[in-house]
């Protein structure tokens, strides 16, 4: 198992971002949960098997369709305590 905590910036709030991660996140079998942060960008806790933890990285890099991501960051991080993916509220 492989766990990323990721932040994207860029125009990722308003856009149906996290919705779209949710979604993303589910069909590929991870755990976690993702997030708005009060700084415009959106925080996410990816868990799961490396090659589905990467593909996902990959398709953050994109985004939805009216996304515009500028920046991703990641870092390695501990798994999350509780199953499935979440939406969590605004940091």
């Amino acid at each position: 198992m492989s766990a990323r905590l990721v932040r994207v910036a860029g125009r990722v709030q308003g856009v149906g971002y996290r919705d779209w991660l949710l979604r993303v996140a589910e069909a590929h079998g991870l755990s976690g949960w993702v997030r708005n942060r009060a700084d415009g960008t959106v925080e996410a806790l990816l868990c799961g098997e490396e090659a589905a933890v990467r593909d996902v990285l990959s398709l953050c890099r994109r985004g939805p369709a009216l996304a515009r991501v500028d920046e991703l960051r990641e870092s390695f991080a501990e798994p999350p305590v509780e199953p499935g993916f979440h939406r969590r509220p605004t940091l």
